[in-house]
């Protein structure tokens, strides 16, 4: 691309070295244009009116005012054209919103008189609707009964109480043990059931009761006997001073056992009964540590007592949790 300056090759005959584009020239000495005679001196401007040296160029920036002013009413027209014509469409978008409305107003007064009508499916329920909030007590709930309670003091346990209802049935079975019942009794005289030292403790803590019975298997005996005091106090003192037993008691298909022998003799109490066991063999023999039968049974028999004591007081707490007014 040139900018003006020299070309190669051309160093030919009539071509200048700077050319402009205006008309060739025969070469002066300091080629400006001017007439050989008009000719300044080296540094001092030339005088006298000068010929222009780009003709035509002052009458090509000249301005076009007819162009211009045609153009300009153009574009009013055009601006006045969109003017009008966003007028139009507003006074239509003002008129639906109006039309929309009136409709709307004559729909909710037609409901209005005819008494509302059901809600389309798919509509929203209204937001003004209050639903009742659930209510919750601000005093905390009794806690249920406890079993312990009952069986624990002679004014709350107010359950019948008999042999059979202690040892109902005319069997026992422990796991796969089965457990032949006996004879049974009752007696408010408590010393009068007892060996050693044990009709003492009974009589001084207050025992009003005493209800025993046995059972037998593979010729070892039990007697069990349940003693019944005022209060759970006065059944723990007697267990802690417990001495002696309590007597055996034969009948009902089962002979006299644990006279003038050794048999083995336990104690423990809940709540306000204590209960005891007298185990051994029912042909006389002396019972050792060394026979586990005797102390299975002894075992089996601790245990039922246990449990049967306990689940009458979880009978009378259960009825008293679902009792009106409890």
């Amino acid at each position: 691309m040139s900018f003006g300056g020299p070309q190669p090759g051309g160093e030919q005959q009539g071509q200048q070295g700077y050319g402009y584009g205006y008309p060739q020239q025969p070469q002066q000495p300091y080629g400006y244009g001017y007439p050989p005679q008009q000719q300044p001196p080296y540094g001092q401007p030339p005088s006298g009116p000068q010929p222009d040296p780009f003709p035509g160029a002052q009458a090509a920036h000249t301005p076009d005012w007819s162009a211009l002013a045609a153009a300009s009413e153009a574009r009013g027209r055009r601006k006045r054209r969109l003017m009008i014509v966003g007028a139009a469409v507003a006074a239509v978008a003002v008129g639906a919103v109006v039309a929309t409305a009136v409709v709307a107003t004559n729909k909710n007064n037609d409901q209005a008189k005819n008494g509302g009508g059901a809600t389309p499916t798919g509509s929203a329920a209204p937001t003004d609707t209050v639903e009742p909030a659930p209510t919750f007590s601000s005093v905390a709930p009794l806690p249920p009964p406890d079993p312990m309670d009952f069986i624990s003091d002679a004014k709350k346990d107010k359950a019948p109480l008999s042999p059979e209802g202690l040892f109902p049935g005319q069997k026992l079975t422990m796991n796969d043990r089965v457990y032949k019942k006996g004879a049974t009794s009752s007696t408010t005289n408590c010393a009068a059931v007892t060996q050693g030292g044990l009709g003492p403790v009974l009589k001084n803590n207050g025992c009003t009761r005493v209800i025993r019975a046995t059972y037998v298997k593979d010729g070892v005996a039990v007697t069990v006997g349940v003693a019944v005091f005022p209060t759970d106090e006065q059944a723990t003192k007697a267990k802690q001073q417990a001495s002696g037993g309590i007597a055996p008691l034969v009948g009902a298909g089962v002979g006299d056992f644990c006279h003038k022998t050794v048999c083995l003799r336990r104690t423990n109490s809940i709540g306000r009964y204590v209960y005891l066991t007298q185990t051994g063999f029912t042909n006389g023999k002396k019972a050792t540590t060394a026979d586990k039968p005797v102390f299975q049974t002894a075992d089996d028999l601790g245990t039922f007592a246990f449990n049967q004591l306990y689940a009458r007081g979880r009978a009378q707490a259960s009825a008293a949790a679902g009792a009106p007014g409890e």
